[in-house]
């Protein structure tokens, strides 16, 4: 989603004739589009907003959920100059006006009804892949989470703007898109008397145009269900690749994070998915270290992880979030020493298991959508399977180029990558 934003941002800017340079000491004006997710995210913005030289001469704006969160806070920091939040980015060349002209410093943090830049694509570059955002906030207030407070109350975007810009994609020869929100699951649009969910959504969305590749990000276990799995199975177009998070394998935790599942009912939805979808490529997302967990609780999440074997995942260890209901109401009481060795503990079978899913596909043969270069060897192009596994494999002397679909025999692996030779 911050990427998305970031090249929404990029257009806003553009249009009023600002220039992009890639050197940052040429920038008059420097950019941070944050998240708010973890505290390790705010604490490495700090660090490089200190390492900028030659402040005297530059405007520096902190932007996305961070911004949001922390508000005027964040203007204490005397290198910085302005403060928006997801729904200002409007407001952004005339706040960059105000603050070089007038010498002033500015927030500006209002929620405008969880707004789409509709009439901002960010597609316009000449590129392969787009994120469109369909859905944004989050309705589900997980304990340890800030998103709703930082994005808002869930809000599905008119199903006719996405028709549009998918379209337009299309006559632009984009190969790919993938659609984006908080949970995407959870898309409920009316267009008069007719109700479109996300599986009706995906549905219109793969019959644009059956040579381009749909994805999705990210979803809910509470809402994922047949119907959606259905439709993935029955678009060659649909990746094969679901992202999950399961966040713990204990019940005991699962409830103090507001969850809304168990374990259980979680491992029902793999065998549903791996049942309809079995090439069905799964991620997830795992917290170690939250509120009141014990060595037991941490047990059930390698034991879930062994039984499903998730051909990678997201691992991460609890940072209190000021505002959420954890921070006001839980204790966090595993000490730093223990959540770095649990953490460690899990992508440790993590890899285990991404090498044990890739292995697998020794001797099989992939379509790739090629995205480049690989930035090791430029004899070597990379791209990603439908259920996006990175693939390298031969440059055959630039006969190929970036947007093409090629078959690829996997000949090697790694833990996060798989080997090949053009077929």
């Amino acid at each position: 989603m911050n990427v998305a934003d970031s090249e929404i941002i990029e257009m806003i800017l553009m249009k009023q004739n600002f220039k992009k340079v890639e050197d940052i000491n040429e920038a008059n004006v420097i950019l941070f589009n944050t998240c708010s997710i973890r505290d390790k995210a705010e604490q490495s913005l700090f660090k490089q907003i200190e390492q900028i030289k030659n402040k005297k001469n530059k405007i520096i704006g902190i932007l996305g959920c961070m911004a949001q969160r922390l508000g005027k806070a964040l203007l204490e920091h005397k290198n910085i100059d302005f403060v928006i939040g997801p729904d200002e980015y409007r407001t952004l060349p005339k706040v960059i006006e105000e603050v070089y002209n007038k010498k002033v410093r500015i927030v500006k943090t209002e929620f405008i009804n969880n707004e789409f830049y509709d009439d901002f694509s960010q597609n316009y570059k000449n590129a392969i892949s787009a994120f469109i955002p369909i859905i944004r906030g989050c309705n589900n207030f997980c304990t340890y989470c800030v998103v709703p407070y930082t994005r808002g109350r869930e809000k599905s975007r008119d199903i006719d703007s996405i028709i549009k810009e998918i379209k337009s994609l299309k006559d632009k020869n984009y190969k790919e898109i993938t659609l984006l929100g908080e949970n995407v699951d959870s898309y409920s649009f009316f267009k008069g008397n007719q109700k479109y969910k996300f599986n009706d959504l995906l549905k219109i969305v793969a019959e644009i145009d059956e040579n381009m590749r749909i994805r999705f990000t990210s979803s809910h276990p509470k809402d994922i269900n047949k119907d959606i799995l259905e439709t993935i199975q029955k678009y060659k177009n649909i990746c094969k690749h679901i992202h999950l998070p399961v966040q713990s394998g204990s019940n005991k935790i699962l409830k103090l994070m507001n969850r809304s599942y168990s374990s259980e009912e979680y491992l029902e939805k793999i065998e549903l998915i791996r049942t309809l979808i079995p090439s069905c490529g799964i991620t997830t997302d795992i917290m170690c270290g939250f509120c009141d967990e014990n060595e037991d609780d941490h047990q059930q999440t390698l034991d879930l992880m062994e039984k499903i074997k998730y051909d990678s995942s997201f691992t991460f260890a609890y940072s209190e979030r000021s505002g959420t209901y954890s921070a006001k109401n839980f204790k966090d009481n595993v000490d730093k020493d223990t959540k770095i060795r649990r953490l460690n503990e899990i992508i440790n079978l993590q890899h285990i298991h991404s090498e044990y899913q890739n292995k697998k596909c020794i001797g099989k043969t992939f379509e790739i959508l090629v995205e480049g270069e690989s930035k090791r060897n430029k004899n070597e192009y990379f791209g990603r399977t439908t259920c996006n596994k990175v693939v390298i494999f031969e440059n055959l002397n630039n006969k190929i180029s970036s947007g093409e679909f090629v078959n690829v025999k996997i000949n090697n692996y790694t833990s996060a990558t798989l080997f090949g030779n053009i077929i």
